[in-house]
């Protein structure tokens, strides 16, 4: 089961949060504040993946993958249940979604556009279990979701009817 799915910048700050286990939650900012203080995610090349154990931090089976892309860091905390390349490879699908989606992701497009990257996390994993490792689908299904959106809200700009009967 994935336990938690975080992505933060090279300077430490999280960007986005999702955690699938209730017991990770308290420990997040110290897993922040180990991971950047020690220059773990930073210390290693670009195309190096890093499998870590957090046996310390989230239980005896829990473990850590995380890679970097550009100046984001993606981590994936989950149990002994995954596979780490598993896990490596649905890193990339969801960093290939969301370049499709915003055409080729930066930080500030997670900043600003949170609601969305929530719904691409959603449409992949729900519940720490994964559901579709298709990009292709998941931006499809992304689509939907945000082109309902925009007819719900077009609905609530009609006019009212009092307007009328002032006449």
């Amino acid at each position: 089961m994935i336990k938690g799915v975080i992505l933060m910048n090279d300077k430490g700050k999280p960007r986005l949060a999702k955690f699938y286990d209730y017991h990770i939650v308290k420990f997040f900012l110290l897993l922040c504040d180990i991971l950047c203080s020690s220059a773990v995610l930073s210390s290693r090349a670009e195309n190096v993946s890093n499998f870590v154990k957090v046996d310390s931090l989230f239980g005896p089976d829990a473990r850590l993958v995380y890679k970097t892309y550009a100046t984001l860091h993606i981590l994936f905390i989950f149990d002994s249940s995954e596979n780490e390349l598993a896990m490596l490879d649905l890193m990339q699908v969801f960093v290939e979604t969301m370049d499709k989606c915003f055409s080729n992701v930066r930080e500030l497009d997670i900043v600003f556009n949170f609601s969305k990257v929530h719904a691409i996390l959603d449409e992949i994993i729900l519940g720490g279990q994964v559901l579709e490792t298709s990009s292709s689908e998941v931006v499809k299904a992304v689509e939907e979701i945000y082109k309902m959106e925009r007819a719900a809200n077009s609905i609530m700009a009609v006019p009212s009817i009092t307007s009328w009967q002032g006449r």
